[in-house]
Parts: structure tokens; sequence; C-alpha cells
């Protein structure tokens, strides 16, 4: 997973890696506090599986728990920040609901 020169994030190839990038990308941004913190414990969990190393039910585990936190954020007070929250849903959502032949 890559971002592009504009720095949008691509999730065309790695969606773990992607999550981990949306979610990066929100850390400088001016960010409500609630949604900082969810955004920060998402990130955290993210960084750890994108590092890879990790079995494939952890991966799946540590996604369900990002969705969690993501679903308690609102908006972030930021557009920017909202645009990488939505994808981040996504991602972790797909995540989360593969299954052991996806």
């Amino acid at each position: 997973m890559t971002a592009d020169d504009d720095e949008t994030v691509s999730d065309e190839f790695d969606p773990v890696t992607a999550l981990h990038e949306h979610l990066a990308a929100t850390e400088e941004r001016p960010v409500e506090r609630e949604a900082g913190w969810r955004l920060g414990e998402a990130q955290a969990l993210a960084a750890e599986i994108a590092d890879g190393g990790v079995d494939r039910a952890t991966v799946i585990g540590r996604a369900d728990e990002i969705r969690t936190l993501l679903a308690e954020i609102d908006r972030t007070g930021d557009r920017e920040a909202d645009d990488h929250v939505a994808a981040a849903r996504e991602l972790a959502n797909r995540i989360a609901n593969r299954t052991d032949d996806g």
C-alpha cells in the first residue's frame, strides 16, 4: 500500500497497510479531543497488524477492535480527517469480515 504523489492513500493491494495509513493520516489533523483519543487507539492497533508478524486471527480481531473504536466517532471536526475515518471504517469492516478462505 502506498500514498500517491498527492498524498492520497491507495488500498488496492493491501487493506491492512491502507487501514494504518488512513489512521496515521489523521494524526496531524485538528481533530476533536474525544475523536483524537479513539483515533490514537485505533492507529496503535493498526500499526501492530500492519507491521506483520501476527497471525490471521489476530489481524481480524484487531480490525474488529478498530471497527468498534471508529464506530464511536461521529465527526472529528475536520473534513479531511472525516474522509480518512470513513475509509478506515470500510477497510476495518472488510478485514474484520474476512473468512478463512478470503
